[in-house]
């Protein structure tokens, strides 16, 4: 049973140079306590869709489509009953927790400051909770760091903090937002631990573009392009038979596969090239591929991609 179904969903942002397409027609689902991965390269629109269903997006920001959950059309609520979701339900821990964390309010304040507001609890009783939270995050002697100020956190440290603060309330839907980005090999790997322990029960949204934390954490994943998705699948079958091209390229880039570079740049949002979007960079491409845009289409049972080799 889906937890949250994403249909037809269009983000675009109004600017002088034209419209930002960096969402353009998606449509995805997460179950109940499924993790799923969105990978792709660095501008593709990941982050976009993830603020898009906490509704964290600027004002002049064009929104169509639908994002269902639990029933309810996120898209549709009023800013009051999407702040009742938001942190409660639905918890985002953003990339950054530098920037993220508020610099001049210490790390069990602000933890506590979403518990008060979703849980009712007093001051006190928040407090309390905000230690746990320290606690369950592996954070050492959390009473006393509780009283820090983030900058008297250690990188991973405030990556904790943050996995703490987005915990608090026991979300049903967690998006972590490349919560690994920036973090030396052996933190890494202990932020994925922790994230594999505390989403086991959960349903998560991993956006990331290190495809190798991804295959530790993540049941399906969904790979992106140029503010769409191409290709849709266990995340085995994402590394054992990738089918489209660029999710093929995007493997051979890594280190381990030869450090194979994908010819070309990530095309502009605002001008997105006719036909397939990712026909400039493909060896594959066809005359076809230079007018027609592909449909995703199922390959077989929960293997899609969207690429005219496979119609």
């Amino acid at each position: 049973m889906s937890l949250l179904t994403i249909t037809h969903l269009k983000v675009h942002f109004p600017t002088q140079d034209g419209m930002v397409k960096a969402i353009d027609t998606i449509d995805l689902e997460i179950a109940n306590s499924e993790r799923l991965g969105l990978i792709g390269e660095t501008g593709c629109g990941k982050t976009v869709l993830g603020m898009s269903i906490i509704r964290l997006l600027q004002p002049s920001t064009k929104i169509e489509g639908e994002i269902w959950y639990k029933g309810k059309d996120l898209l549709k609520l009023s800013e009051g009953e999407m702040r009742k979701i938001r942190g409660k339900e639905i918890a985002m821990i953003l990339q950054n927790p530098t920037t993220s964390l508020n610099p001049v309010l210490k790390v069990g304040d602000q933890i506590a400051e979403a518990i008060q507001l979703h849980q009712g609890l007093d001051k006190r009783a928040a407090r309390e909770k905000a230690v746990e939270m320290l606690e369950s995050v592996k954070i050492p002697s959390p009473d006393k760091r509780a009283n820090e100020y983030p900058h008297e956190f250690s990188g991973g440290m405030k990556e904790r903090a943050m996995i703490a603060m987005g915990l608090a309330c026991n979300p049903s839907l967690i998006i972590a937002d490349e919560p690994t980005k920036g973090l030396d090999v052996t933190i890494k790997m202990q932020i994925v631990k922790l994230l594999k322990e505390v989403s086991r029960r959960k349903s998560m949204l991993f956006i990331t573009h290190d495809l190798g934390v991804a295959t530790q954490i993540c049941d399906n994943i969904a790979v992106m392009y140029a503010g769409e998705l191409v290709e849709y699948a266990k995340t085995e079958d994402v590394f054992k038979n990738p089918l489209h091209p660029y999710t093929q390229g995007f493997l051979n880039s890594l280190p381990n596969m030869g450090l194979k570079p994908i010819r070309g740049m990530s095309p502009s949002l605002i001008d997105l090239p006719s036909g397939c979007r990712f026909h400039p960079r493909c060896d594959h491409a066809s005359a076809k591929c230079t007018i027609e845009h592909p449909p995703m289409v199922e390959i077989e049972k929960g293997h899609s991609v969207r690429c005219f080799l496979y119609t």
